[in-house]
């Protein structure tokens, strides 16, 4: 490499060095030159950091029997190694249950859930070091967030802890599983279980991080409980409109919201400041309307370190118009990204052509993938198990690392 500590040695044990005015003016000459030639190269052209992309996919309890027994756990991993996957997204907290050994849960009255598989093991702690074995991230998966079946221990036993709706009703009625409930992530006792929840599992456990996706969320419809009614009422000197909706009684929601993911992220990195924080949320305009969870806010305010957009849509094009749309757009410019793409449910079976058109899709805008959910990679699919296998292993013919949040930007 050319160096300028070079070019005065050379000038100095040449001959030319005899005549010393001529010397010293020619190595001058030499060393400015030298020195506005290396301005001028871009660092661009000196250092390139390599291409890196979300892999994941998500484990959820419809693998219940993946996640329970050791050998078929352990041949997942394995099998999603060897297709390069790079990053596990498991279920950790479902149904108003935690799915790995909570003294947390315990102490809220929460008894009954999965806390080891059938061979005795510890699920999470089994998962991890299989995966961290073979290069894999382990990100958990707080599913439910703030909802929860109506029945649940967490429901009956903390039934001040929910929030309803103009009617009075606490029942969400609109969910897949049967009548749901919601927290109300504005009362302290709750933000303080989910907290505290959370800093038991990044303690405990060797994960790289923590994901909420769309039900840390209250839907539009709630938030009209004597509690939040009188914290709106203090704090703006209105009532709670009629209309959910209103855009003031909207946001002073979402930015309550908000205010609890700041807190919350701050309290993680306290505890263990490598953890990644990551949301995988609805496209923007519903999130935010539907569903009070302002996260380009979250992204611009720096409480994200990972997003995955659930681009759920059952067309390419549709597909397409979320990914270039200006909020995935500007995330993407300051964080790792990605792209949520369905593989199919049990009774709704995506055929593997669109997985893949939607993954090079993805790629090509600059973002990253993960796919929901295990089970529909290659199973209960319209195809055989073999040639959806065989697409993925052309999809993802190379090794690829994680993108790193703490690297800079991300555009695309």
């Amino acid at each position: 490499m050319f160096s300028l500590y070079t070019l005065s040695v050379d000038l100095m044990n040449s001959s030319i060095w005899r005549w010393k005015p001529l010397s010293i003016f020619l190595f001058g000459l030499s060393l400015i030159a030298a020195m506005i030639v290396h301005s001028f190269i871009p660092a661009a052209a000196v250092v390139r950091p390599p291409a890196q992309e979300i892999r994941g996919v998500w484990l959820t309890t419809n693998d219940t029997d993946i996640l329970i027994d050791q050998p078929k756990l352990h041949n997942a991993i394995d099998e999603l190694a060897e297709l390069n996957f790079n990053t596990l997204y498991p279920v950790a907290w479902n149904g108003g249950y935690a799915l790995f050994d909570s003294g947390i849960a315990q102490r809220a009255g929460i008894q009954h859930f999965v806390r080891r598989g059938i061979q005795g093991y510890d699920i999470l702690a089994e998962l991890t070091t299989e995966a961290h074995a073979k290069g894999m991230s382990v990100i958990p998966w707080f599913e439910f967030g703030f909802m929860a079946p109506a029945t649940s221990e967490l429901a009956t036993l903390h039934s001040d802890w929910l929030t309803q709706k103009r009617t009075g009703s606490r029942m969400d009625t609109s969910r897949e599983g049967g009548d749901m409930v919601w927290l109300n992530p504005f009362k302290p006792e709750v933000q303080q279980f989910i907290t505290h929840l959370l800093l038991e599992l990044v303690s405990r456990y060797d994960v790289d991080g923590v994901q909420f996706d769309d039900h840390f969320i209250l839907p539009a419809e709630f938030g009209y409980d004597s509690y939040t009614r009188a914290l709106y009422k203090a704090e703006t000197d209105r009532d709670a409109p009629s209309d959910p909706h209103n855009p003031h009684w909207v946001k002073w929601r979402a930015d309550k919201l908000t205010a609890f993911v700041k807190t919350l992220n701050a309290d993680l990195k306290a505890r263990r400041r490598d953890v990644v924080f990551s949301v995988a949320p609805n496209p923007y305009d519903f999130a935010y309307k539907g569903q009070l969870q302002d996260w380009l806010t979250w992204v611009r305010q720096g409480v994200v370190d990972e997003l995955i957009v659930q681009i759920y849509r059952n067309n390419l094009s549709a597909f397409r118009q979320h990914l270039y749309s200006p909020s995935f757009r500007e995330a993407q410019r300051t964080i790792p990204t990605a792209a949520g793409i369905l593989t199919g449910l049990r009774n709704s079976p995506v055929p593997i052509n669109l997985i893949e058109a939607k993954a090079v899709s993805a790629r090509s805008s600059g973002a990253g993938m993960a796919f929901f959910f295990y089970e529909s990679l290659w199973e209960d699919a319209p195809e055989p198990a073999d040639a959806r296998r065989a697409s993925f292993r052309h999809l993802f013919a190379t090794p690829m690392q994680r993108w790193d949040y703490r690297a800079g930007a991300f555009e695309g």
